[in-house]
């Protein structure tokens, strides 16, 4: 039946209109926004913009800066929560020289390498630099900001491992950018009131060892989650700033950051006892930051004492297994663990201690190498760890494995052992091996085989991972992301 004049979505209060619009994702009140002035005003109602989710950059230059410059106009002032990705550019610097050899960690080369390379570098370092100051010069003064998680994926910029000053001053303004986005960012912390949930990964030239030191105290004593993990040599985090936050609940930091002193901190009984704690371990910064002085196991015993439903994420990135063995101390709670390397091996007696130290806590498990060979964990064993492992963890829930061999007798093995507890099996094609000896006495296609055993221990269809990229995705966003579910499921 056809309105009556006068009647319709343009004759509805300005109330309703804003309440319907409240279903809508993001993006389509912004297209909504487009159709007239008055459902343009009724869109840009604060209460419609309590949350903003944002990933900026990408492949796409200074062309996103305007549009950005007018959402965080609009709602920088007034957002409760905003999460920001920034992606200077899309895919690694390295694919201008067309080198399909190059794997996805490899570092680009400097900015003055390649006339292409260099211009192409410079317009990605200054778009990022301006779309970081557009965000934070809207959002400096906002004191109702409960919740800013900001990631920066930017490691592709970074040469070898690293972007100093003498980079900045190839990018015009960069070193003056720099000292503004860092002074706008410790304003934020002076004027917040109510922060939350304060996460910042890998944003170059933001966190500096001094920003924390601006927090102010109402969000100082409101502080449930902090998060600072940064490609920079020094702690982010001092003891006297830790010992300010007494309500958090859940810690992201470098391994190299926790202390024995922070450690500590963390476990007295002063403090609301701490639920999820997240470390990065980069093995390349190593050689700058010495595991000397981090958490001993008495710490740890320390910590576990007063904040006994405590879990651990660790993620260990190109680290070597005598390195390990220092850092995985009995105590620690370990839930999550995360073994990542391009040329590192991580080696049976590794895998044999995580086995049986972590029997009762761990629940997700990545094993990931990104090289040209499987090694094989089981050359001079009996068992394979693996299975062991999959036997002595009884909680064991995710299990990850690309770039080590898995045979696939011991696949099925793992499958039987863990059955249907087992959520997430991801194994990739290219890992599997076929035992021949075995195969004389089985009938039919091995793949096919595999799948039907597999599929049957777990009870429920499953197949071997056909896309290797689908497993190994950037590391650091990786973390970024796992430690936000881990932290927020608490």
């Amino acid at each position: 039946m056809a309105l009556c004049a006068g009647v319709g979505a343009m004759a509805l209060p300005s109330e309703l209109i804003v309440h319907i619009f409240s279903f809508l994702s993001d993006r389509d009140k912004l297209r909504a926004s487009a159709v007239c002035s008055r459902w343009r005003e009724c869109l840009f109602y604060p209460a419609l913009w309590a949350e903003l989710k944002l990933r900026i950059g990408g492949g796409s230059t200074s062309d996103e800066t305007p549009k950005l410059e007018f959402l965080m106009r609009k709602f920088g002032s007034f957002v409760r929560e905003l999460q920001l990705e920034v992606a200077p550019v899309e895919g690694n610097l390295g694919a201008l020289n067309n080198d399909p050899s190059s794997a996805r960690m490899d570092q680009p080369p400097g900015p003055d390498s390649d006339p292409q390379l260099s211009e192409r570098w410079r317009d990605a370092m200054a778009t990022y630099l301006d779309q970081v100051l557009c965000v934070f010069s809207s959002i400096k003064n906002n004191r109702n900001l409960q919740k800013l998680s900001l990631y920066g994926d930017t490691f592709i910029l970074q040469q070898e491992g690293l972007l100093d000053s003498s980079n900045l001053h190839q990018i015009h303004q960069g070193d003056k950018k720099i000292n503004e986005i860092q002074q706008l960012f410790m304003e934020l912390l002076s004027n917040s009131r109510q922060l939350k949930w304060l996460s910042c990964s890998f944003m170059l030239g933001l966190v500096t060892p001094c920003s924390l030191a601006c927090l102010s105290n109402p969000s100082a004593e409101s502080l449930q989650h902090l998060s600072l993990l940064d490609h920079q040599l020094g702690p982010l985090i001092s003891p006297s700033e830790l010992d300010r936050l007494s309500n958090l609940h859940s810690l992201a930091l470098d391994f190299s950051d926790l202390t024995s002193e922070l450690c500590g901190l963390l476990a007295s009984p002063r403090r609301t006892p701490l639920h999820r704690l997240s470390l990065l371990l980069n093995g390349a910064a190593l050689e700058f930051k010495a595991l000397e002085g981090t958490a001993t196991e008495d710490d740890w015993k320390a910590l576990v004492r007063v904040s006994a439903n405590l879990r651990v994420y660790i993620m260990a990135l190109e680290v070597d297994s005598s390195e390990l063995l220092r850092f995985l101390k009995p105590s620690l709670p370990l839930e999550r663990l995360h073994l990542d390397s391009y040329s590192t091996l991580v080696t049976d007696a590794t895998l044999e201690l995580i086995s049986q130290q972590y029997n009762k806590t761990l629940t997700h498990f990545l094993l990931l190498r990104d090289g040209h060979d499987f090694p094989d964990l089981n050359v001079n064993r009996n068992e394979d760890p693996l299975v062991l492992l999959a036997w002595r963890c009884t909680q064991l829930a995710v299990l990850v494995i690309h770039g080590y061999t898995v045979w696939s007798h011991n696949l099925v093995a793992i499958s039987r052992l863990r059955g249907s507890s087992l959520r997430v099996l991801t194994v990739s094609e290219e890992s599997i091996d076929f035992d021949p000896d075995q195969s004389v006495y089985v009938e039919g296609d091995p793949v096919h085989n595999l799948v039907k055993e597999v599929s049957l221990g777990l009870g429920r269809v499953w197949h071997p991972c056909l896309d290797s990229s689908l497993v190994l995705s950037e590391p650091t966003q990786h973390f970024h992301r796992e430690l936000h579910a881990f932290s927020m499921g608490m």
